[in-house]
């Protein structure tokens, strides 16, 4: 049995077909309290936009949500995608969640879009969209603006994010990517690195790139030394069948949005019966080739294989199924056969903001 790992949770807050996108938030919040219990040590939100099979659009609400329905899980973003927003504002909203729920938050930010080149555009008209090259200066600005320091414009030095706190108690702040780039970025600001096996064909070059990060950190007021983290796709089950049998609804959902179709997860008896064309089975083939799916006793064996490959013990979990217990089943059995200290949890606050 593997030791020394820190499991967390990456929820993509997965809409099943039939369902709503309230019902998604609804059940991210429920399996936060859950995976608590179970030992995961954080737990991160993801953004997307004007898509039918995510409902996070706005982390920074649902971090607020998660964390006042929790005890201890460290909880965060997964990311959020900085280039869309002023770092100013983003400093702002996680000073607030900070102030509530103190060294507890993580601000997870990345520079992909999460939605499509229109819905890009719609996020930040009537303005210009951001020149994507200005991010690793909107990360800079962002984490002056978090600490107090300068920011890099001269003519917004003496701004403040408020509500103002001690620098020390500050979200902790990782830089999320699936490149060569991000990682090359997260080094040279010395910031912790979170890499995206989970994406599909990522993991092809991942090792290389989180080496490259490491090679290249330089030490920062905010880390002293390189600190990686690797977000996997995992499905488990009892069985491997099973584990396979509950993989459709994944797989062919990522086939439907490449193909621009919003309609959730199918169940995943719709999904196995699905009918595919030859081109269609081959690209599900190489975009999920990463993804990780057993029985316990495979799961263990492929998460140590990867973590071995990125040279962490530091392992995010994604796991999409079309039924809600499904993915609490997986979560579970990966959290038995990693030995996780599972708590015995105080209830939980029903309001938010009862603590």
């Amino acid at each position: 049995m593997p030791t020394g790992f820190q499991l967390s949770v990456v929820d993509q807050s997965p809409v099943r077909k039939g369902g709503s996108a309230a019902d998604a938030l609804r059940e991210t919040v429920r399996l936060a309290q859950i995976v608590e219990d179970m030992g995961y040590s954080r737990y991160w939100v993801a953004e997307h936009h004007n898509s039918g099979a995510f409902a996070g659009t706005a982390p920074e609400v649902l971090i607020g949500q998660i964390a006042g329905a929790t005890n201890s899980i460290r909880v965060g973003s997964g990311g959020v995608m900085l280039s869309h927003y002023s770092s100013l504002k983003v400093a702002e909203q996680f000073r607030v969640l900070d102030s509530f729920f103190p060294g507890r938050i993580d601000l997870g930010i990345g520079r992909a879009p999460g939605s499509d080149r229109v819905t890009s555009a719609a996020l930040v008209y009537p303005r210009p969209q951001a020149d994507i090259n200005k991010f690793p200066q909107q990360v800079s600005d962002l984490m002056g603006y978090l600490t107090g320091a300068t920011v890099g414009e001269q003519a917004f030095a003496g701004i403040r994010a408020q509500p103002g706190s001690e620098p020390e108690s500050v979200p902790e702040v990782w830089l999320l990517g699936s490149s060569f780039y991000s990682a090359q970025l997260a080094a040279v600001l010395g910031l912790p690195f979170s890499f995206a096996d989970f994406f599909g064909m990522t993991g092809f070059h991942g090792p290389q790139a989180v080496s490259v990060y490491r090679e290249e950190f330089k030490p920062s007021p905010f880390l002293a030394e390189p600190k990686v983290n690797v977000t996997l796709q995992v499905i488990c089950a009892p069985t491997s069948d099973e584990a396979e049998y509950l993989a459709t609804s994944r797989r062919i959902d990522r086939l439907r949005m490449a193909l621009g179709e919003r309609q959730g997860l199918l169940p995943p008896e719709e999904a196995a019966a699905y009918p595919l064309r030859e081109d269609e089975r081959v690209y599900i083939e190489r975009n999920t080739v990463g993804n990780i799916v057993g029985n316990p006793e495979q799961v263990e064996e492929l998460i140590v294989q990867a973590a071995a490959r990125y040279d962490t013990t530091d392992v995010g979990i994604v796991t999409n199924c079309y039924e809600f217990q499904a993915r609490v089943t997986s979560y579970k059995l990966v959290a038995e056969r990693f030995n996780l200290p599972s708590l015995t949890a105080a209830p939980a606050p029903s309001e938010p903001l009862a603590r």
